[in-house]
């Protein structure tokens, strides 16, 4: 079973909730590795959603000038 693709507002949601908790200190030290290993994923995730997106706005950019 395939998984879900996660949209960009949802990776950057997370991402959010997971810095809250680090900033209030909720997370329990046992988990903090994985919560940065899964916030590091989510903003490389982010990153090339943008990087594609802009690639894509500049094409149709380039296609209206001809």
């Amino acid at each position: 079973m395939a998984a879900k693709k996660i949209t960009y507002k949802e990776a950057i949601s997370e991402v959010e909730e997971i810095l809250g908790q680090i900033e209030t200190e909720e997370l329990d030290v046992d988990v903090l590795a994985e919560k940065v290993k899964r916030v590091s994923a989510l903003i490389k995730l982010c990153k090339d959603k943008l990087q594609k997106t802009n690639e894509q706005v500049e094409q149709i950019l380039k296609e209206m000038d001809e």
